[in-house]
């Protein structure tokens, strides 16, 4: 039987990793090629933002092939990566033109501290190659983990396609669902750039009577 990855805490009931993850496991396994993130980082964004905790879910496509870049987060990267990979710089310019907050640190784990879930919607690359594990079977966690973060109100970031082809599996709920283009430099100018997705989710909450999310969390601000 394959063990389960520690520090799942509450995500380990899903089905996901008795019917699927053995089979996944043993596909990376038997990949002889460098894949990414380390091991011990392939889930980190469910281990960082557990179910009770989830405020805010936002969807990425996979891991960051560079090697030294991805730590299991969509979107983020170690703190030391510069220059910044082009989809994080697009984001971090929206949330300057929408908050006014400027980041120059590439990792977001004081985001997913706070409820917001940064989830890829495949957790293992190979270094260089993009979509590499794209067919191994990790849309079904994304699948289950959407179902069970609806079953209460949340806010649902879907950039892009991709991500948009997932909300049927968004149960119906007193949801917040953002949807634009991706931010990618191919697309960010397609309705990403003046989207302001940060100041909706912080005025949901506020709505709600929840804290607002510190969108500045994890670093200094720097002007």
């Amino acid at each position: 039987m394959t063990e389960l990855p520690a520090g799942l805490g509450a995500w380990s009931s899903l089905p996901f990793f008795t019917a699927h993850w053995p089979d996944i496991s043993a596909a990376i396994a038997e990949d002889a090629r460098d894949i990414l993130p380390p091991a011990d980082q392939r889930f980190a964004a469910l281990e960082l933002t557990q179910p009770q905790d989830t405020r805010v879910v936002i969807l990425g496509q996979d891991p960051y092939p560079t090697p030294g870049h991805a730590h299991g987060l969509a979107f983020s990267a170690e703190p030391h990566v510069r220059p910044l990979p082009r989809s994080l710089s697009n984001i971090y310019k929206e949330l300057s033109d929408d908050l006014g907050v400027i980041r120059r640190d590439a990792d977001l784990r004081g985001w997913a501290r706070q409820g917001v879930l940064l989830l890829n919607t495949a957790l293992s690359v190979p270094a260089g190659e993009a979509n590499g594990h794209k067919s191994f079977g990790w849309h079904h966690l994304v699948h289950q983990v959407l179902e069970l973060t609806s079953k209460t109100p949340t806010a649902y970031i879907l950039w892009g396609n991709a991500a948009q082809k997932l909300e049927k599996h968004i149960k119906p709920g007193d949801h917040l669902i953002l949807k634009t283009a991706h931010p990618s430099p191919l697309s960010a100018r397609r309705g990403f750039f003046g989207s302001r997705p940060f100041s909706k989710v912080n005025n949901w909450l506020a709505a709600r009577g929840e804290d607002a999310i510190d969108w500045n969390a994890g670093t200094e601000a720097q002007a």
